[in-house]
């Protein structure tokens, strides 16, 4: 069905077909590399008549184990679907398939003056596929929302082999039930997404970046809230604590004030004749008590120079603690403070290094447990912090991904959040999607 070229066979090569950017590891039976929809609905039926469990694959930069094959079977690797279909910047839409990275749409749609608002760290190396199947969006959602806000619709093959067209050309549509936002977030347990129509959204005039350093981590907090409680909504809103900070000087210098305890970096967009004054907004919320400085940065080499501080902390991470424990929580933004506080005592009581950042303009925080894997009394205090922070989370009004999604790492722990009538009907929206169970079984939801 696929051709010689379409079919991956051999040992060595499957092998790197069966990781993501978690620690799992899975060796698939085989490789498929579909070029177009008609083969992912031939193979799709091909494994329902057999039983053939299948995961769906992008680039594999997610962190959860969703494109791990766990249960053997085939990987269909949508790398080779990767074209855009259709610019309609009249309509500004886009069509693309789930291979194309988040990059060359970003490219493409700036030629025609828009970009398309997801915009995760990976976006260089990750597909568009993959960010439906998690609902990954970076720093941008909080003004322009994620993925479930910025697709119209989509075509897709069920894990019962049939297939399925949701959603609309229009920005408006309310016919039927919302089956787009169902598949996307669902980490490929109904569906294999072949094709996307994507909302695009004009190109500001201008940015500005700020960065606000505070001397401890409530008072970052408290301006959190006071940013995002005004009327000017920035276009990023990024956080540190003092661990993120201090990782960042042993990687990169002296970057940053000695006493600084936390930091924001805040950027704002929109027609330039309102910038100034959207820009003073913002610096008059981030002021306030325990601010130490805010800087405002107007040319592109002082804006380079701003966001090298945060452009540092992964590869600092990367470099100190290999083999993290990375978590990415949300809580409503008024609760951060209580959130930063809570994962302070932890740290203290479990003897583990936790060293928090992320996208605190909606209360994503990613949570770094610093544990060494070949130290297993360590390793066990980090798992009891890690469910902890995970009831802590949950008692703060949160939840327990923003934008990674639960593949195998958190599916665990998903009772603890849903409740069993509402599982009960999730695994019955799974079986009416995937009466075989094949699709990327084990993923997403706790066992019945």
């Amino acid at each position: 069905m696929l051709g010689a070229d379409g079919i991956v066979t051999a040992p060595d090569e499957r092998w790197t077909y069966g990781y993501d950017n978690s620690r799992r590891h899975a060796l698939p039976d085989v490789v498929v590399r579909p070029v177009d929809h008609a083969q992912v609905l031939a193979v799709l039926r091909l494994c329902n008549e057999y039983r053939v469990p299948v995961v769906a694959r992008g680039y594999g930069t997610a962190t959860t184990g969703a494109a791990v094959p766990l249960s053997g079977g085939v990987v269909l690797s949508l790398e080779r679907m990767n074209r855009i279909l259709r610019i309609d910047p009249a309509d500004r839409l886009m069509v693309v398939e789930p291979g194309v990275t988040n990059q060359a749409v970003q490219e493409a749609a700036a030629a025609h003056g828009f970009f398309w608002p997801p915009d995760p760290t990976s976006a260089a190396v990750c597909s568009v596929g993959g960010n439906l199947a998690c609902n990954a969006a970076g720093p941008r959602a909080v003004k322009y929302g994620t993925p479930r806000e910025n697709v119209l619709g989509l075509l897709a093959v069920t894990g019962g082999g049939d297939e399925l067209r949701a959603g609309v050309y229009t920005t408006k549509g309310v016919v039927g039930y919302d089956l787009t936002r169902l598949l996307i977030g669902s980490e490929g347990t109904l569906a294999v997404i072949t094709e996307a129509t994507l909302k695009l959204t004009p190109l500001p005039q201008a940015r500005r970046t700020l960065q606000a350093i505070y001397r401890d981590m409530r008072s970052a907090a408290e301006a959190i809230s006071r940013i995002m409680a005004q009327p000017v909504v920035p276009c990023a809103l990024e956080f540190m604590d003092a661990k993120a900070i201090e990782m960042i000087r042993g990687y990169a210098g002296d970057v940053l004030p000695a006493h600084a305890g936390s930091l924001l970096m805040i950027e704002v967009d929109g027609p330039a004749a309102c910038l100034n004054d959207a820009a003073q907004a913002l610096i008059d919320a981030a002021n306030g008590a325990g601010c130490i400085e805010v800087i405002e940065a107007r040319t592109a080499d002082e804006v380079a120079a701003l966001w090298k501080t945060r452009k540092a902390l992964s590869p600092a991470l990367r470099t100190v603690a290999p083999k993290k424990i990375n978590e990415d929580v949300v809580v409503p933004v008024s609760r951060m403070p209580e959130l930063i506080e809570g994962l302070g005592a932890l740290a203290e009581r479990y003897r583990i290094t936790i060293v928090n950042f992320g996208h605190a303009g909606n209360g994503n925080i990613h949570v770094n447990l610093l544990a060494n894997p070949d130290d297993p009394q360590e390793m066990e205090r980090a798992r009891q912090c890690l469910s902890e922070v995970f009831d802590l989370v949950l008692r703060l009004d949160g939840t327990l991904s923003g934008e990674h999604g639960i593949g195998v790492e958190k599916r665990d722990y998903v009772g603890r959040e849903i409740a069993p009538t509402t599982l009960a009907l999730m695994h019955a929206i799974k079986a009416q999607f995937d009466p075989l169970g094949i699709l990327n079984p084990g993923k997403k939801l706790p066992p019945v």
